[in-house]
């Protein structure tokens, strides 16, 4: 491993300089928000755990303010996946100062196997597109056996949303699939102004710790089946939330041990789990 790596890096021009020098204004359509702030950067590469072994996945770097941070925090390895021609342009410079540390993967995350990427310990850092990041993180959930870690940075409503709990305003079908598979935590909100250019909202940084083993075993497809019927009618009881399952509710019900009346929102995790495996136990279940 070279070195002197963090010190390349730290000699390049300025972020500002790189996206003037690059033309790469921000592009609404890919939600792109770009975070400049070194201070807050380093923050995220430190939150991020023992990137000195292993491999970081970073999903768009854009002009790549974080992919700094964590060349310079000593990351054993980066993978940045980038669908922007212009951002891989504008990379280029910091891949050559990264000295072997930095690879430059070119794609839309969505249609890529992040979890294949690079060696274990796998751990993701990233601010992610806005407009893909609910998506990509349940992909993900979907893979977590595979990944150490996922620092992620979302907008403050979906982050609230990935760490609710039962009872919560935000608790929903995000909460239950997070919560099932990882210990959830947010680490810290950045300011709209942080970004260039700044969205409307708040962002926030949450941490995601998979389980070696989901606490309360299930299928997942199951579990996101139970927990999108039961949250699309949130304010109806189970006995008919659940009806769009196409399956016999009351057999559903009495299996997971669970009351008809009770409503989606008042369910923890150990009670969805507890539905999922009853929906695959039933005959004729989908």
């Amino acid at each position: 491993m070279t070195n002197d790596v963090p010190e390349a890096v730290a000699a390049l021009p300025p972020l500002r300089e790189v996206i003037a020098r690059n033309d790469l204004a921000a592009r609404r359509r890919l939600g792109q928000h770009f975070l400049l702030d070194l201070n807050l950067t380093g923050r995220i590469a430190r939150a991020a755990g023992a990137i000195g072994e292993g491999t970081v996945i970073e999903v768009g770097p854009g002009p790549g303010g974080l992919t700094r941070a964590l060349l310079m925090a000593d990351a054993a390895k980066v993978i940045a996946v980038e669908r922007d021609a212009r951002c891989i342009e504008a990379l280029a410079d910091l891949r050559e100062a990264a000295a072997g540390r930095l690879e430059i993967v070119e794609g839309d995350a969505l249609e890529i196997d992040i979890a294949s990427l690079g060696d274990a310990p796998r751990r993701i850092v990233a601010n992610l597109p806005y407009n893909i990041s609910v998506p990509l993180l349940i992909d993900w959930l979907e893979k977590a056996e595979r990944f150490a870690s996922m620092t992620l940075m979302f907008q403050k409503e979906v982050a609230d949303r990935i760490t609710a709990t039962t009872g919560d305003k935000s608790y929903g079908r995000l909460a239950v699939l997070a919560n099932w598979r990882c210990r959830t935590r947010i680490l810290f909100d950045i300011p709209a102004r942080a970004f260039t250019p700044p969205p409307k909202v708040v962002s926030a940084v949450v941490e995601l710790i998979p389980y070696d083993e989901p606490p309360h075993p299930c299928d997942i497809t199951a579990l996101q089946s139970v927990a999108a019927a039961a949250f699309g009618q949130r304010r109806k009881m189970l006995r008919r939330s659940l009806g769009s399952l196409g399956v016999n509710t009351e057999a559903l019900l009495e299996a997971a041990g669970l009351d008809p009346t009770a409503r989606a929102e008042s369910l923890d995790i150990a009670q969805f789990a507890a539905l999922a495996r009853a929906l695959v136990s039933l005959p004729g279940a989908p």
